[in-house]
């Protein structure tokens, strides 16, 4: 104990005087399965000092502040509990807390090697995932200006993006993909999403990825193959088709982004059938499956009701597809694609080619039984 009350006396002792840096916390042992660390930093939030808290898991970051006597108290529920190590930066000496498997404390310190002045400011810079090696896809999309400064306009799209590249990038390092892999990106649009991640694949994975962007309106097809030849990406090019009737030899990784009701089904069924190691949706609308619904137990009560009966369709439509996806082996996660504030439709389903879940389909009709679904969209095509 001696050595926890120490630790904390130094963490007060050098917010008061305000020579804090950063805490950071390691080596979790909590319920959260996909929790990795958790830092701390000191921050000005309108003339008011709290201290603010960054939850990293495996595909998110989570943000939080408290007051100063809030945020100690956080601290020392969790130091010893949930985390294992504590590291205490400060401008004149750091300090390490370590727990063993008894949680028996041991407290080590050394000089900081701290050069620079703290900053408290709350708008510190964020560092960004996405580091565009060509500014001009960028510029042109209305995302930055021509210094590469992010203009106020450009700048929910631009988070949009950055997460977006972020995930993929998770999921790539977990499954890397075969040399020189071909990527389709089924309903490109514009294609703000699909020049960031050929810019970033090239970059930082393997300089000899293609990406294919497969859209219906040939006036974008023309837009996004003018301006990949202008940003003198060769590997990557658009074709104005129906991804119905697209018919690639090979996909490594299939992705579509808010493909609107029964198109995400198709694309997910392009994928299974091409044998991709990894496919990746954020579906849109979900009209097939609430139009085929039934419903007759209690659930009635419920889905009588307009907006209670759409969310029980978008749940149901993407549950089923991420079931069907796992009986034919792919292991599957959902998880949040851009926060709420930018668009309702936030899920996105990662599927990575491994073993299929031999009880899937039986979880699919006991669910299409308990809700009246007469069928899936996606159950047909495979």
């Amino acid at each position: 104990m001696q050595a926890t009350e120490s630790f904390f006396s130094q963490l007060k002792k050098s917010i008061d005087n305000q020579s804090f840096v950063k805490i950071t916390l390691s080596k979790y042992v909590g319920k959260e399965t996909d929790l990795k660390n958790l830092f701390v930093r000191l921050i000005d939030l309108k003339g008011i000092f709290k201290l603010s808290f960054l939850l990293r898991y495996k595909t998110k970051d989570l943000t939080q502040n408290y007051s100063i006597e809030e945020g100690v108290s956080v601290l020392e529920k969790t130091i010893g509990n949930d985390f294992l190590n504590a590291d205490l930066f400060t401008t004149t000496q750091d300090f390490s807390l370590l727990f063993n498997k008894k949680r028996e404390a041991h407290l080590v310190s050394k000089k900081s090697n701290q050069t620079q002045s703290v900053d408290f400011q709350h708008n510190k810079e964020k560092n960004r995932t996405l580091k565009a090696s060509n500014i001009l896809y960028l510029q042109t999309l209305g995302i930055t200006n021509q210094q590469g400064e992010i203009l106020k306009e450009g700048q929910k799209k631009y988070k949009q993006i950055d997460k977006y590249i972020e995930i993929i990038d998770a999921t790539l390092r977990q499954h890397p993909l075969s040399a020189a892999p071909h990527i389709v990106d089924m309903g490109s649009g514009k294609g703000y999403l699909t020049f960031a991640l050929y810019d970033h694949l090239c970059q930082n994975i393997d300089s000899k990825t293609t990406i294919t962007g497969i859209e219906l309106r040939p006036n974008l097809v023309d837009f996004c193959n003018d301006l990949s030849k202008k940003c003198h990406f060769e590997g990557l090019d658009f074709v104005a088709q129906d991804i119905h009737d697209y018919q690639p030899k090979r996909i490594d990784m299939l992705i579509a982004l808010h493909a609107c009701d029964i198109a995400t089904d198709i694309a997910i069924a392009k994928g299974i059938q091409s044998n991709a190691e990894i496919i990746v949706v954020a579906p849109c609308c979900h009209k097939q499956v609430r139009k085929s619904m039934q419903t007759d137990s209690a659930m009635q009560a419920i889905t009588k009701h307009g907006i209670m009966e759409e969310r029980q369709a978008e749940l149901l439509t993407d549950g089923i597809r991420a079931l069907l996806m796992e009986a034919n082996g792919y292991s599957v996660k959902a998880l949040e694609f851009v926060s709420l504030e930018h668009t309702p439709k936030n899920m996105m389903l990662i599927g990575i080619k491994g073993k299929k879940n031999p009880d899937a389909m039986n979880k699919i009709q006991e669910i299409k039984t308990l809700f009246g679904i007469k069928e899936h969209y996606l159950e047909q095509l495979l």
